[in-house]
């Protein structure tokens, strides 16, 4: 399925059809900032799922500096991925979170492959990550990928260099 994997901007177009997964087969506090809610999919929680999302449709130059990408495989929608701007230029960090149901298939790696090629098409050099050192989904996704991964304070940091000339012998 991993080869069936594309990203699209997430607009109003998606937006629900992401809220449904996320509702169905993630926890809040995996998809999107803390709010104050009852516990799991309220009404609150959901208007804050979309609210969220739709702050990054501006993209990299609006004022999130966040541009969020549904994944889709085999069509359908099973999680999100995004990028946001850094204080160093050409630097992009990124984030991402799948269903449960689109785990273990190869679909994180082939998303953040394709996240990778839309940040040089943007003109990034480097994509960084942070996680924490049990997070083995996260990490696993950020190896394949060819991250270099460095703990430090107990957060898990990754890298990516997006640039492609080779080392001069």
């Amino acid at each position: 399925m991993a080869s069936a994997v594309r990203l699209e901007p997430v607009s109003e177009r998606n937006l629900e059809s992401l809220l449904s997964v996320a509702a169905a087969e993630a926890e809040p506090a995996d998809v999107m900032p803390p709010v104050e809610a009852p516990a799991g999919w309220s009404h609150a929680r959901r208007e804050a799922f979309r609210e969220f999302h739709r702050a990054s449709f501006p993209g990299l130059d609006g004022p999130t500096r966040t541009q969020m990408f549904a994944i889709l495989a085999g069509g359908e929608v099973v999680g999100m991925i995004r990028m946001t701007r850094c204080d160093e230029p050409g630097t992009v960090e990124t984030g991402l979170w799948l269903g449960r149901s689109a785990r273990g298939q190869g679909i994180g790696p082939a998303a953040l492959r394709e996240l990778l090629n839309v940040a040089a098409a943007a003109g990034m050099r480097q994509v960084v990550a942070a996680t924490t050192p049990d997070n083995s989904g996260a990490l696993s996704v950020l190896s394949k990928c060819g991250a270099k991964l460095r703990e430090e304070g107990g957060r898990m940091y990754a890298e990516i260099c997006l640039d492609s000339t080779p080392p001069a012998l």
